[in-house]
């Protein structure tokens, strides 16, 4: 669970009352016909919602990059093609609002064209993988075209290093960015009156690449990418069945609750780490793990010191947490040849064909006690991974909110999970309408993937 979760949530409730869905008529999702419901749990019919609620872009390949507008940057050559500083075309000096430090910083800019959305979108989340050494940083930003013809200014989704020593900025979110029509909540664009009718009919992403003047150094970007979609408001969503069930990855265990009281300047400690745990467990998962010298400012009295590393290095300055989705993914992504995407999926359909292809899935959700049976408690957002499914299509999920490793591994009912992770709406213990993640979820993969699992994120929507 994470205590900042609840920030979240404040978008949310906003994007309901404006949406006009403070009654539980969306509870009508629910309301079909055997048929139809049966209908809706196929594995066609999972693509076919994917296809029309979601819209997951990125640039990663030689080609990709060429289409883009470099200022100052140019192609990394090599088995994952990116783009690198070469020419810097100006200079910024930069105040970091956490260490009140102003720096001059030289820099480059790549543009991408416009992606035209194959469905017109209320939210967006942007995520990249990226190296940045010592004394370099990424800053990505998205601008978007309204449906009525107008258009955002540039946002910034990110301010971004993998470190924070003496020669780094402070990884960051900024917040108060908005326009009248949408907003920027942490990591998520959002239209703010959706029942308007008001969509995101396209964008673009622009990252800024910066190092230290007169050095050599330089981030080097491989992927960037968002995923935009437009979920109708629900509190149900239709049951799926199960289908390639019987699988459970090898994924390790790690409680987020054994650190409690542990370097509380990150977001108060592990009580609040469901995030970077999850992550680290998916990424250990892969063979990836920090080294000895890396976690040598770990107190060595502390179990499982690779979790602490992950909360730190995720943590955002400005959210003052370590639930800032696409960080976590860049976090990932610094580990040798791994791969991430933040993305929404339509049903467990499509988190089983990850599991049969060996791609462990990381889950957004919010729920009461009385919602998941097993979990033993509620919670405003927690993470956690789905590693498998028994042989009736219930989930086996690595819980980092366990009180201790041994505990982690769960077992949830197949409809409880999958309603509580794919709602768009719920009500908390007092009532009230409060936002559900629609499916949100994290993806780590290795760069050069089997051909099951490249197969299944492509037909996913993700290459």
């Amino acid at each position: 669970m994470t205590s900042s979760a609840p920030r979240r949530t404040v978008l949310a409730a906003a994007l309901a009352a404006a949406a006009g869905a403070a009654t539980p008529s969306a509870q009508a999702d629910a309301a079909r016909t055997p048929a139809a419901s049966a209908a809706a749990g196929t594995p066609e019919a999972a693509a076919r919602r994917t296809k029309s609620l979601v819209d997951y872009h990125a640039w990663t390949t030689t080609a990709d990059w060429n289409k883009g507008h470099a200022q100052g940057t140019a192609l990394a050559h090599g088995a994952r093609p990116g783009i690198r500083l070469v020419h810097p075309v100006g200079t910024l000096d930069y105040k970091d609002p956490h260490t009140g430090r102003t720096t001059a910083w030289e820099y480059a800019v790549w543009t991408s064209p416009a992606h035209s959305l194959k469905v017109p979108a209320t939210e967006a989340v942007a995520s990249w993988n990226a190296h940045t050494p010592p004394g370099t940083w990424i800053a990505v930003e998205l601008r978007g075209t309204y449906s009525d013809g107008g258009r955002t200014p540039w946002y910034v989704m990110g301010r971004w290093t993998a470190g924070d020593g003496d020669a780094d900025i402070r990884r960051t979110s900024v917040d108060d960015q908005k326009d009248g029509k949408s907003s920027i909540s942490t990591d998520t664009f959002a239209v703010d009156a959706p029942a308007s009718g008001l969509r995101l009919t396209s964008y673009q992403l622009r990252v800024t690449l910066h190092r230290k003047p007169g050095t050599a150094l330089t981030p080097t970007v491989w992927r960037l990418g968002a995923m935009a979609s437009d979920l109708p408001d629900r509190f149900e969503v239709p049951a799926s069945r199960p289908g390639r069930v019987g699988r459970e990855l090898a994924v390790p265990h790690y409680s987020q609750e054994i650190h409690k009281g542990q370097y509380p300047e990150y977001d108060n400690g592990g009580e609040a780490w469901c995030s970077p745990t999850s992550s680290q467990m998916v990424i250990e998962s892969w063979g990836r793990k920090p080294t000895r010298d890396q976690l040598s400012w770990v107190n060595p009295d502390y179990a499982d010191p690779q979790v602490c590393h992950a909360a730190r290095h995720t943590f955002d300055y400005q959210y003052e947490g370590c639930g800032n989705w696409p960080f976590n993914a860049a976090y990932a992504a610094t580990y040798r040849d791994l791969q991430s995407v933040v993305t929404r999926l339509a049903s467990l359909t499509a988190v089983e064909r990850l599991i049969h292809a060996g791609i462990p899935v990381i889950t957004s959700q919010s729920f009461l006690k009385t919602e998941l049976d097993g979990a033993g408690y509620g919670t405003a957002g927690h993470l956690m991974t789905v590693v498998g499914f028994t042989k009736n299509g219930d989930i086996i999920a690595n819980d980092p909110a366990a009180p201790n490793n041994a505990a982690v591994r769960r077992v949830y009912k197949r409809r409880q999970f999958e309603n509580i992770w794919l709602r768009t709406k719920r009500y908390d213990e007092k009532g009230q309408i409060k936002s559900g993640t629609g499916g949100i979820c994290y993806l780590y993969w290795p760069a050069k993937p089997a051909p099951s699992q490249h197969r299944v994120l492509r037909e996913l929507g993700i290459r």
